[in-house]
């Protein structure tokens, strides 16, 4: 017995620390962007997404997110945009029907902000993207706010006529707020 409790004492600390894993309240939470077209912004959302999140601030060596959205839940409150985003010019929805962001590991910038590099995939160009990461721990769950830039071109969103970026931006902006709770509890 005496022999049995440092071996298992040992195979404790042995096994790989993991990220506390979180579900997302769809209900309450929300995935946008904001664009410019012909100078003026414009808000957009998906409706439609889902997300795999394991984060815990004190490792983030264990942190993982993996996102996937429904390109054809784009709305920006404009039926004549919202007709074209799914369209071949724009998301492709009938040959890229999902955008989803992997992340590959988290650090920390020199002024502590939490940075999650992943690689966006988005009408079957994969990129690599950086999000910047807010963790929110609250009574019973968290928030996780996440942020990033893009260059639309760079995914060929907007192509054709529509590349010219003094009519559309080429910068977007992606914000998302995830209403967590622990998962498995």
């Amino acid at each position: 017995m005496k022999r049995l409790v440092p071996l298992l004492a040992a195979l404790a600390f042995a096994l790989p620390a993991a990220a506390r894993e979180w579900n997302v309240d769809m209900t309450r939470s929300t995935l946008g962007f904001t664009a410019t077209y012909q100078g003026e912004a414009f808000d957009g959302r998906f409706e439609r997404f889902g997300a795999k999140i394991a984060y815990d601030p004190a490792d983030l060596a264990h942190a993982k997110f993996d996102v996937s959205v429904d390109l054809a839940s784009a709305d920006t409150q404009n039926a004549e945009r919202d007709q074209m985003l799914p369209g071949a010019d724009f998301f492709d929805v009938a040959k890229f029907p999902r955008a989803r962001f992997v992340s590959t590991g988290f650090r920390r910038a020199a002024d502590g902000t939490v940075l999650a590099d992943g690689i966006l995939t988005l009408r079957g160009v994969s990129r690599p993207l950086t999000l910047t990461v807010k963790f929110t721990p609250a009574a019973a769950g968290a928030a996780l706010d996440v942020g990033a830039s893009l260059r639309r071109l760079d995914f060929g969103v907007g192509g054709g006529d529509w590349a010219d970026t003094s009519v559309i931006a080429n910068a977007v902006t992606v914000k998302a707020h995830l209403a967590l709770t622990p998962a498995g509890g």
